[in-house]
Order: structure tokens, then C-alpha cells, then sequence
């Protein structure tokens, strides 16, 4: 015999239904940069996913109404930062509106293609933009693995229940 399982209250499809459940789903945190006209800019996702490995490929989603997508929706190279669990002020930084994010303290250089690299990151890859796909309010934007480094250290950072936290021991 099998029990059967606790269905609770089931709720329609909603923004709110997908929100709350994902606050339950822990998410690796990265940053991701690019360079255009009137300089860097960068945001803050937990929408990274490995893709394909031949040829290496990656996805992140980005809101088309957030203040980066106009940048990268024209670039040809992104820079995606993966963070460690030291730097969620870093995080909260790229995630806030209005902030200058490249200003002090954050330690950046340009990188290959112009990309603006960040310091101190768990590993850094520059990628080459080869599709930007419409998803509903947000562009999920398809880039192959031109370089990187895989080199830092330390743990990652996570996000979980609406804050950046670390990994349990």
C-alpha cells in the first residue's frame, strides 16, 4: 500500500507561486559584466546554468526592464563571476538599483574583450553572447566560454529565502 502524499492547497500558476517557490530553492550567486558606450555594467544573478560542455556553453537569465539589459543586449562578450561566500556585500551591491557599482570598494580591471573583470571571485570566465532568447519579462542570453579562471578560493555564496547566506558544515 502506498500512502498518498499531502497534497495541501494547491494554487494556480501565479508570479507569486513561482516566487515563493523558488525562495525555497538555493542558488549559486554570480555576477555578470559587460562593457558598453557609457561604460561597465553588471548585475547580480542566481539564474546561471552550465549548458553544454562541447561547445562550453552557459545561460543566464536578465529582467528586459533591468538597467543592464540595454548593454547587454548589444554585447558581444559578458563576463560571468562566480562569488564567494565573503563577498555578499559585493552581491548586494550588483543586485541593488541605483548603485554605483563599479565605484569604491569594489576591485574590477578590464579584462579580455573589454569585459570588466571583478578580483577576488571564485573563478571568472569570459563569454561570447550567442543567443538572446525572449522568456515572458526577462531575455535568457546564451554564451559560449571563450577564457577564464577557475582559480580562486574559498566557498560559494548562496541565496536562499530572499538573502545571501554560505554552505552548512
Amino acid at each position: 500500500m502506498t500512502a498518498t502524499p499531502d497534497l495541501g492547497t494547491p494554487q494556480l500558476a501565479s508570479p507569486d507561486l513561482l516566487r515563493s517557490t523558488f525562495r525555497r530553492h538555493a542558488a549559486g550567486v554570480a555576477v555578470i559584466t559587460a562593457r558598453g558606450a557609457s561604460g561597465p555594467v553588471g548585475f547580480t544573478a542566481t539564474s546561471l546554468t552550465s549548458v553544454s560542455a562541447e561547445p562550453p556553453m552557459l545561460s543566464f537569465g536578465i529582467g528586459a526592464g533591468a538597467s543592464s539589459w540595454p548593454t547587454v543586449s548589444e554585447a558581444g562578450h559578458v563576463g560571468v563571476h562566480i562569488l564567494g561566500e565573503h563577498q555578499g556585500d559585493l552581491a548586494a551591491t550588483f543586485a541593488r538599483s541605483g548603485a554605483d557599482r563599479f565605484g569604491a570598494p569594489t576591485v574590477w580591471r578590464d579584462g579580455p574583450e573589454g569585459v570588466p573583470v571583478l578580483d577576488d571571485v571564485l573563478a571568472w570566465l569570459v563569454c561570447r553572447v550567442v543567443a538572446r532568447v525572449p522568456a515572458g519579462d526577462h531575455r535568457i542570453v546564451l554564451a559560449e566560454v571563450v577564457l577564464g579562471d577557475p582559480t580562486g578560493t574559498g566557498r560559494p555564496l548562496l541565496y536562499h529565502q530572499g538573502r545571501f547566506t554560505a554552505l552548512r558544515d
